[in-house]
């Protein structure tokens, strides 16, 4: 598949001779090693959305390299037809590929980053944020999990999910061999993050819980019951029980709409998102520092965090309190 990287050095050559003379061609071409690092600096998934990003603006009648005219033009012919986060990514798509090859870049430019800022102000919905599972809104769902294979294996997702606050990607990629069980509870290796592209891999604990809502025990009886000890943890179920497939993140959404419609919720309050957004909210809740949440969630930026605690502080930190 062309990507990111392959496509930007096309398009570069489309618009380039090599007039200098001078210069060899192993001065002017990258090898094919430098094209792999460029691959691999960034995800398939962003590498993707860039391609198809840059196969639009083309569409429209884009070149490359583009003026910064050209890239304003195509933000405000497109401005209240594809939402603001779109032709952002857009831009930043284009900004990627001209710095790639060493090109000017047009996105820098005042003119782009105006009509940008015109856009937003236009144009700009808030996001929709998808309600948090919290604590009691956990403990309600966890209630539709029966003994059958599908409940205990919902009931040891949406408790593994809550008590790591990963990414629904991250929980659904984990393996087997990612599980250690310490005599403290237990500790799941992450290779790879959003936020650690550089794959340095992080390690999270997950101690024992009392009462009948615990996370370890309720892995435990899942990986039991399913003989689920090696390959993907988490698995779709088929005709005969557990399957051999890895749950899909689009999986793992439709289970926790699932479980919150038949614990009397409104499903479309609730993604694969709720889950991490829920124990944030809980742990802001129950007033644990922002510093002991980010070492849980990976958070990098407090910043990003506080629309948490935010959240879990609308009643708990009230200025009503007392008062009425």
């Amino acid at each position: 598949m062309n990507d990111l990287c392959d496509t930007s050095f096309t398009l570069y050559k489309e618009k380039t001779t090599y007039d200098n003379l001078s210069l060899s061609k192993a001065e002017n071409e990258p090898s094919e090693r430098v094209k792999d690092y460029v691959r691999a600096s960034s995800s398939e998934a962003t590498l993707k959305a860039y391609k198809s990003d840059l196969e639009h603006f083309r569409a429209w009648g884009g070149v490359m390299p583009a003026s910064a005219a050209s890239v304003a033009n195509y933000l405000a012919d497109h401005a209240g037809v594809l939402s603001v986060s779109t032709l952002s990514r857009r831009v930043a798509a284009l900004s990627k590929i001209h710095d790639v090859r060493g090109l000017e870049n047009p996105t820098k430019s005042e003119l782009v980053k105006s009509t940008m800022r015109g856009i937003r102000r236009k144009h700009h919905i808030a996001q929709k944020q998808v309600s948090p599972i919290t604590k009691d809104r956990l403990f309600k769902m966890l209630e539709t999990c029966g003994g059958d294979m599908k409940g205990v294996r919902d009931r040891a997702l949406l408790l593994v999910g809550f008590a790591s606050a990963l990414r629904r990607s991250e929980l659904v990629a984990i393996n087997c061999k990612n599980i250690e069980y310490v005599p403290e509870g237990m500790i799941l290796s992450i290779a790879r993050s959003k936020t650690d592209q550089q794959g340095e891999g992080r390690r999270i604990g997950i101690p024992y819980a009392q009462g009948d809502h615990c996370p370890v025990h309720a892995l435990k009886t899942y990986m039991d019951v399913g003989q689920v000890s090696e390959g993907s943890l988490f698995r779709s179920l088929g005709e005969v029980g557990l399957g051999s497939d890895r749950l899909s993140s689009h999986g793992m959404a439709y289970v926790i709409k699932q479980r919150a419609a038949i614990a009397g919720f409104d499903p479309t309050m609730f993604s694969g998102h709720s889950l991490r957004a829920g124990f944030a909210t809980s742990a802001a809740q129950a007033g644990v520092e922002a510093w002991t949440i980010m070492k849980q969630t990976g958070h990098r930026s407090e910043a990003t965090l506080r629309r948490y605690i935010r959240e879990g502080e609308l009643f708990s930190v009230n200025a009503l309190k007392g008062v009425l």
